[in-house]
């Protein structure tokens, strides 16, 4: 077997491999591996086609660290509609009830009854609210 062709095996094998992580990064060093099986398609030495296929590879990695892509969300999964499909919606909340520093109230969403809490900063009148976090069975809200 030729040398371009155990690189391109290789990235083959990488790619068979992404299939099953979905990080995208196994994706980038096979692109690497696939540089490397051009530079020796071209004729080149081992060493080159090994520094071709690490260069590639970490350039592109270091890449998609750099993208959206690659970045993690610094925030909870309480809060993101990605998530939580719920996140968005509205619900009305017909009175509030004050418990000290928190307003709470019962209301009816998606044929049951939730605990709803009024997140910090508004003011607790009656009337349509948007779900902005849940944790657990409460939904905090915000007016809409």
């Amino acid at each position: 077997m030729t040398d371009w062709a155990i690189w391109l095996v290789l990235a083959g094998v990488l790619l068979a491999a992404e299939l099953f992580t979905g990080t995208f990064y196994l994706l980038m060093i096979a692109l690497g591996l696939v540089a490397g099986g051009a530079a020796a398609w071209s004729g080149a030495l081992l060493e080159w086609q090994l520094l071709v296929a690490a260069v590639v590879g970490v350039a592109a990695v270091l890449g998609l660290r750099r993208s959206r892509f690659g970045r993690l969300r610094q925030g909870s999964a309480n809060d993101d509609p990605n998530l939580i499909l719920d996140i968005g919606h509205t619900v009305d909340v017909a009175a509030w009830q004050e418990q000290g520093e928190r307003h709470t109230a019962r209301v009816p969403y998606r044929g049951a009854q939730w605990d709803v809490e009024l997140l910090p900063g508004h003011h607790p009148l009656p009337g349509s609210h948007v779900i902005r976090e849940i944790r657990g069975s409460r939904l905090f809200v915000a007016p809409r």
